[in-house]
């Protein structure tokens, strides 16, 4: 009851901003429209004329919202072969990047924004079990000529104990990717310690300080205000939790910048008709990350948003970017 007040009144203060922020907007463009007790005469044309790129296209930002989740809808079912296609099967080392950089240890607790099909949040607990069974080995080394039954003991309890520990909270808007991701989970019989949440990453359905580390793979660029998203992580993560996102940049390099231009537009399109039979949504994923901001800019923009200690990597010339921060 009390997160959901809170929720709540986050809405009502963000509502209030933006009227705020248009009213300001009439004052300067219309001295007169405040004059009097009568409501601004350009109030609503303000708020409609609001507006943001879906791909190439600008679109009103109500729309947004709609057409990207037309869009994962569409593609969730072949989301991860088209991965492996469009990418090469590179994804899998940027995600692997990502892991190592995390480095998460037994009894974090990570967030998952826009994680749909779980591939963050699989490479999470397989993480933290590897580094859970380093710790039982480095314990059995320690004791002196166990029976093994004492070992299977000791390798049993442990394991118990730090995978209760140990927890992924899957969030993603669109439940169709949920879907796909709780299949993954059920299939390979990897479901204790995760969670499935429908939720936006502009109004993220948490209390404050309740997660030590919050990633977001290919997602924010989808993401209508990126800055409300960047507040809202903040906002969920505990002091000195941190940060990660992984996501499409600017190539550092001329020439691979030509080839992965020409790879990306005659390409990628391809095929997503012939594996998904969707050229259109493979068409604005690939128009969407030119519309990113580059590394500079976004790096900018989660200092803005308050994290602390930020940086990125380059991964594959730039083609993808791996930012973080943390929150103190």
């Amino acid at each position: 009851m009390a997160a959901s007040l809170r929720l709540l009144l986050r809405r009502a203060v963000r509502h209030s901003y933006r009227n705020a922020t248009d009213t300001a907007a009439c004052r300067s463009l219309r001295p007169g429209c405040f004059s009097g007790p009568s409501p601004c005469c350009c109030f609503s044309d303000a708020a409609a004329d609001r507006s943001t790129h879906f791909g190439f296209e600008t679109v009103p930002e109500e729309e947004k919202a709609k057409r990207v989740y037309k869009v994962f809808e569409n593609v969730a079912q072949n989301y991860d072969v088209m991965n492996d296609a469009m990418s090469l099967g590179i994804h899998r080392l940027w995600k692997d990047m990502l892991m190592h950089v995390m480095h998460p240890q037994p009894g974090a607790r990570l967030l998952d924004v826009a994680g749909g099909t779980g591939d963050i949040a699989f490479r999470f607990m397989d993480y933290i079990r590897s580094q859970q069974g380093r710790k039982r080995r480095r314990a059995a080394r320690a004791m002196q000529t166990p029976s093994w039954q004492e070992i299977a003991n000791n390798y049993s309890t442990e394991d118990e104990a730090e995978s209760h520990e140990s927890q992924a909270v899957v969030c993603d808007i669109n439940k169709e990717m949920l879907k796909v991701g709780q299949q993954k989970a059920r299939s390979t019989s990897t479901t204790a310690g995760l969670s499935w949440v429908v939720g936006d990453a502009e109004e993220l359905p948490f209390d404050d300080n309740q997660f030590d580390l919050y990633t977001i793979a290919f997602g924010i660029r989808n993401v209508t205000h990126i800055d409300q998203a960047l507040q809202e992580a903040l906002r969920v993560l505990k002091p000195g939790g941190r940060f990660l996102c992984l996501e499409f940049s600017k190539v550092t390099n001329p020439v691979l910048a030509r080839l992965y231009d020409a790879y990306s537009f005659q390409m990628i399109p391809v095929l997503g008709e012939v594996i998904a039979g969707d050229w259109k949504s493979y068409q604005y994923l690939v128009e969407s990350i030119r519309k990113f901001p580059d590394q500079e800019d976004f790096k900018g923009m989660i200092e803005e948003a308050g994290f602390y200690c930020v940086q990125y990597h380059n991964l594959t010339g730039g083609v993808v970017a791996l930012h973080s921060g943390f929150k103190l």
